[in-house]
């Protein structure tokens, strides 16, 4: 069992007792640790203690965040010139369309890089361009046949090789990286203006910060479009990079996610935690 694989079990046990308020000896006993082993390994990956954790894993914290002044988060991003930390990653960040000439061409000349690497938020299959990441999806039950069966499906006349220790740079980059040292991530994406909108607007979101799928609707410019801007969301290709976990329903709610909500709510809660402590 991965460090992830204890935490998110973890998670999805102080979510189904949250009324009690489960110490940390009973959350390590449920993933058979010792406190002191469970408090160390909790800490390496989220960056603060199980205590700070627990203090914003709850859907209240959610509701609070998108409560800023009775404007939405991305609202007070623009009106602010955007957060030191949103700013940040917008630089660190860089998303380049398909042109309509390589769509067409389906990869003919084009060499993918792709391998799995471990991440803090489990196993990933990730493929590369000299133009950009071009996929990026956490690996559950699918076998790397399958991802491979889909990468060739989209770019049917591109190279395909696998590279795991260039995959494995990558996943330093995003992960381990100080972002204001690193070199930017450039994303390549396929998709209609629209979804590429979409995946642009979530770049505004900052770390630790949600917002609603109306509010993107807006921030776009199509203020009616909320339930296409799901629908785009959900076919976003690259995870995390692409923050679609910062994304959820106006009441609150944490809503679903294409790779599983309890790595949604690991996601924002290790964000949360990491940014606001």
């Amino acid at each position: 069992m991965t460090d992830y694989d204890r935490i998110a079990k973890a998670i999805r046990y102080i979510e189904e007792h949250v009324g009690e308020q489960p110490n940390l000896d009973q959350v390590a006993a449920h993933v058979h640790l010792s406190p002191f082993h469970f408090q160390r390994i909790f800490s390496r990956w989220a960056g603060v203690t199980p205590k700070r954790f627990l203090q914003v894993l709850t859907l209240e914290r959610a509701k609070m965040l998108l409560k800023v002044h009775d404007m939405s988060v991305l609202d007070v991003c623009y009106e602010t010139g955007l957060s030191s930390g949103s700013r940040l990653y917008d630089h660190f960040v860089q998303i380049e369309a398909v042109t309509p000439s390589e769509f067409k061409s389906a990869g003919v000349g084009l060499t993918l890089l792709y391998g799995i690497a471990s991440t803090p938020f489990g196993a990933a299959f990730i493929a590369v361009t000299t133009k950009g990441i071009c996929k990026f999806s956490f690996v559950d039950e699918e076998s790397m046949s399958d991802r491979l069966h889909i990468l060739q499906s989209e770019w049917p006349q591109a190279e395909l090789i696998e590279d795991q220790p260039e995959i494995a740079s990558i996943v330093d980059k995003m992960f381990y990286q100080d972002a204001s040292a690193a070199k930017p991530l450039s994303l390549l994406v396929r998709g209609t203006n629209f979804q590429v909108s979409v995946w642009q607007a979530l770049l505004s979101i900052p770390p630790g910060k949600v917002t609603s799928y109306g509010d993107i609707a807006r921030a776009i410019g199509k203020p009616k479009a909320a339930r296409a801007v799901g629908t785009a969301i959900g076919s976003n290709p690259i995870a995390f990079m692409i923050p679609c976990h910062r994304v959820i329903q106006k009441t609150g709610d944490l809503g679903g996610y294409r790779w599983g909500e309890i790595r949604k709510h690991a996601m924002l809660t290790r964000e949360s935690a990491i940014y606001d402590s």
